[in-house]
């Protein structure tokens, strides 16, 4: 194991940790903010891995480029479809017989 392969493990390792323990932190009422915004900011692994795949000269790099590149697609729609989701959660429910509801004044 050369050294540089080391410090990508441990760096791995060491932001797992830190996403774990920040994670476990959020109250329960902002954990879907949060993690449809992680997922939207995923789009940035998505960028790296088309560049990375841009580089891909072997077959192996070829598919481990589309698993990087259809895993990060998917997160990203992911995301979006939590938020979308989350966002409908707060929209205003018709009332039976079309009266509009609303606070009283």
């Amino acid at each position: 194991m050369n050294l540089d392969l080391l410090t990508a493990v441990t760096i791995f390792v060491l932001s797992v940790l830190v996403g774990f323990e920040v994670i476990s932190k959020v109250p329960a009422t902002l954990h879907t903010p949060l993690m449809s915004g992680a997922n939207s900011i995923h789009g940035i692994v998505l960028i790296g891995a088309m560049l990375v795949t841009s580089l891909a000269d072997e077959p192996l790099e070829y598919a481990l480029a589309f698993v990087a590149v259809a895993f990060g697609a998917m997160n990203v729609v992911g995301g979006y479809v939590v938020t979308d989701r989350m966002l409908h959660m707060f929209r205003a429910r018709p009332t039976p017989g079309g009266a509009k509801g609303g606070a009283a004044k």
